[in-house]
Parts: structure tokens; C-alpha cells; sequence
């Protein structure tokens, strides 16, 4: 009876440690620099869904039409966790939320194993749009869930948003050794 009592509560526990997540709060600069990858692309139409563990991911293709760091191909099979797979729903705290059609600017890393993530959830994910003077703006939303800084103290994470040519000119800076603004 003990025994069962702990597998439950294990169960019970693993599933809210996927709902709940604490992120390490990464400054623009800091997000340039441990990126595999940024690009810019568009999320195309369908998704498919697999085990990886016991964590489901959800699978998106970014249509790559600008790469600012990296060589990647011209599509990029982009592994978000959470979604719905044979019935079972499973929400990850933090995980961005993608629009197929929409334009973005992609801070991704690649995992030894080959898995295609955005850096730090929804952090690393710009969503691009037009400002009334044609300018392309990247903005994306202060993530809502609980933050540390690198010495881990709480934080809270604030929104970013900027002229597209303001983001390329600090990805250039940095990569070159700069560091331009946060």
C-alpha cells in the first residue's frame, strides 16, 4: 500500500514539474551568445507530436529566410515541449507559442542529440511585425513565469522590443566580440 502511495505521488509530482517552470532570466546578450542558431523565418502549416522521454514535443518547420548566426538549411525542424499526443495533453510553462504564417526571429540551440529548441522558451522568440513608418519591429512579451538571474536571485522579465535593423547590429557586435546594450 506504501509503495503504491509513492508511485502516485511520483506520478503526481512529475506532472506538476511540467506545468511549473523557473527559468534562468537571459539578457539579449546573453541569448546571442549560447545560440547555435538565429534566424529568421516563418512557421509553416502542420505539427506533428512525439515522446522524447517522458516529455512530449510538440514538432514545428521554420522556413529559414535569413540566417544571423550559424549555417542553418533552409527549413529547421524546431521541437517545442508540450503539446497532445495519443490523447495525453501535456502543458509546459514558458513554452512560446508559434502561429504558422507568422514571421519571428529564432534564438534556437541544438542539444548533442540533434534536438532544434528556442533558447530559454519563450525568451528567445521575436515576434516580427510593421511599425506606421514600414519599419519591421521585433518585440516579444516579459515571460510570466517565476525568473532567476545567473546568481539566483528572483527577477522579473521585462518586455523587449526594437527596430529589426537595432537586433541585427547588436548580433553583429556581439559575435564580433562587442557588447552592445542588453
Amino acid at each position: 500500500m506504501m509503495m503504491r502511495k509513492l508511485i502516485i505521488f511520483a506520478g503526481v509530482a512529475a506532472s506538476l514539474s511540467l506545468q511549473a517552470s523557473t527559468l534562468q532570466r537571459l539578457s539579449l546578450n546573453d541569448m546571442i551568445q549560447k545560440s547555435t542558431m538565429i534566424v529568421r523565418g516563418t512557421i509553416q502549416p502542420g505539427t506533428s507530436a512525439a515522446f522524447r522521454g517522458s516529455i512530449i514535443y510538440t514538432h514545428f518547420q521554420i522556413s529559414v529566410e535569413a540566417p544571423y548566426k550559424g549555417t542553418p538549411g533552409k527549413v529547421i525542424d524546431l521541437a517545442i515541449p508540450g503539446g497532445v499526443l495519443n490523447g495525453i495533453q501535456q502543458p509546459v510553462a514558458g513554452a512560446p507559442l508559434l502561429t504558422p504564417g507568422q514571421n519571428y526571429v529564432f534564438f534556437l540551440w541544438t542539444s548533442k542529440s540533434g534536438l532544434t529548441q528556442v533558447i530559454g522558451l519563450s525568451q528567445g522568440l521575436f515576434n516580427i511585425t510593421t511599425n506606421a513608418q514600414g519599419q519591421l519591429i521585433v518585440s516579444r512579451g516579459a515571460a510570466s513565469e517565476p525568473m532567476l538571474d545567473s546568481t539566483g536571485q528572483v527577477v522579473v522579465d521585462i518586455t523587449l522590443q526594437m527596430p529589426l535593423a537595432q537586433l541585427l547590429s547588436q548580433i553583429q557586435t556581439v559575435l564580433a566580440g562587442g557588447a552592445a546594450g542588453q
